[in-house]
């Protein structure tokens, strides 16, 4: 991509739009294997797909595409972090509810989590009579470029990530959302990624000043996955945390 297509999908990305805690039934694993290359699969970069309907997260490598990176993450606002006080998940919704409008996939049949499962996943396996229900697939895991063949009788090797965490989001602004805004957040495939369990716990509700991807390589796109949600949202992040984000595009 070109400095100027890239400049291009990053100005769609901060004027096209306005979107998990941990799920005890998410996808799982057989186990997670190394692979080089194994990383990206189909996945495409964040910096064309601002709405999330496409697959995985992609390395951004070339410098166009860093710089878009970058140019995005400075459109983000900046504020200190609030309490946490009065958060709760069920202030976003129930989990995997179909029925959060505005957002990509709603009310299509099937639930957020097997939507992300079905967009993200390869060699896709559906429980008997459903076409929405998975229970095996293939996973290239962005977060640790390991790729991950799931099982749905091994419930924690896969979870889905809320980019941003809906605590965090609820920190920065959110507890004062109108529900429907929220409900958005916990269920916009923009701010969802199927992603390797132990990563994801790890997380928690960190920003990326306190918490970034194990595999360095992804990281700058993940920067701009965060940015992009937040962008869309009209939600500032904590100035450790934009200067985090700023770090991985830089490296």
């Amino acid at each position: 991509m070109g400095t100027g297509a890239a400049l291009c999908a990053t100005l769609a990305l901060v004027t096209g739009c306005e979107g998990l805690d941990d799920d005890p039934s998410a996808a799982t694993s057989g186990g997670a294997a190394a692979a080089p290359g194994a990383r990206d699969g189909r996945a495409v970069s964040p910096l064309v797909n601002p709405d999330g309907t496409k697959p995985g997260l992609a390395v951004l490598t070339a410098d166009a595409d860093r710089s878009g990176a970058l140019t995005l993450i400075e459109s983000v606002g900046t504020k200190g972090r609030g309490p946490k006080t009065g958060y709760a998940r069920d202030k976003f919704g129930y989990a995997w509810m179909d029925t959060a409008d505005g957002v990509p996939l709603a009310r299509n049949g099937c639930d957020t989590r097997n939507d992300l499962l079905q967009r993200d996943g390869e060699k896709l396996r559906f429980r008997e009579g459903s076409n929405c229900v998975v229970i095996s697939m293939t996973l290239r895991d962005p977060y640790t470029g390991t790729t991950i063949e799931w099982r749905k009788e091994k419930a924690s090797a896969v979870q889905i990530d809320h980019v941003v965490p809906l605590s965090y989001s609820w920190q920065m602004g959110s507890s004062r959302w109108a529900e429907a805004k929220r409900k958005q957040l916990a269920n916009d495939p923009l701010n969802l990624l199927p992603v390797e369990g132990r990563a994801n716990s790890s997380k928690g509700d960190s920003g990326p000043a306190s918490w970034l991807p194990p595999d360095k390589d992804i990281r700058c796109a993940y920067a701009a996955r965060f940015a992009q949600v937040a962008v869309k949202y009209a939600m500032p992040v904590t100035k450790a945390d934009k200067d985090a984000m700023r770090e991985q595009c830089t490296a």
